[in-house]
This record gives structure tokens, C-alpha cells and sequence, in this order.
């Protein structure tokens, strides 16, 4: 085969556009398995959150809806950073 036959221009043509298909993928996988919906979005985190309650303390109320998108996402690292955080837990009410 000649290699600057049509068949393959567009055979490398067609491996570049699935190479870039893929590598974009991986991208958005990598985005959505290292960042964590609760730090990212919930705002700036107050040192009642970070701070986990004594013995006899209350305990500190989640953000439900970050808590399921973090598991609708299937993304266990997700939670993990959220928790560690303390950006799952709501801020102190005024």
C-alpha cells in the first residue's frame, strides 16, 4: 500500500479522531474522579465544619444533596475529600 493512498489518509484520520475521542474522556473521568461536589461547590468552609463536635457536642448536620450527587456520581474519592474537608456538613446556623 502506497502511503499516500486515500484509504490510508482517512484510516489515520479515523485513529486520530477516536485517539482524541478517548483522551477526552479520560479528561473528563479524571475531573469528575479528583474534585468532589461539596468542595467545590459549597462555598467557603467555616471552622465549625472543620472542626469535628466533642463528646456531648451536637453533631453537625450533612448537605444532603451534595452527599447524593457525590454517591450518584459513583465516586468514592468524592466522598472522601468532602468528609475530610468538612465541606459535606452545613455551616453553623446564625
Amino acid at each position: 500500500m502506497n502511503s499516500s493512498s486515500p484509504l490510508s489518509y482517512s484510516l489515520k484520520i479515523t485513529i486520530m479522531r477516536k485517539i482524541k475521542i478517548l483522551l477526552m474522556a479520560l479528561l473528563i473521568a479524571v475531573i469528575f474522579v479528583s474534585t468532589s461536589c461539596a468542595t467545590i461547590l459549597g462555598g467557603r468552609r467555616t471552622a465549625y465544619q472543620k472542626t469535628k463536635p466533642l463528646a456531648g457536642q451536637p453533631q453537625r448536620e450533612l448537605r444532603w444533596g451534595f452527599l447524593i450527587t457525590d454517591i450518584l456520581l459513583g465516586c468514592p474519592v468524592c466522598l472522601v475529600v468532602d468528609f475530610a474537608t468538612g465541606a459535606i456538613y452545613q455551616p453553623a446556623k446564625k
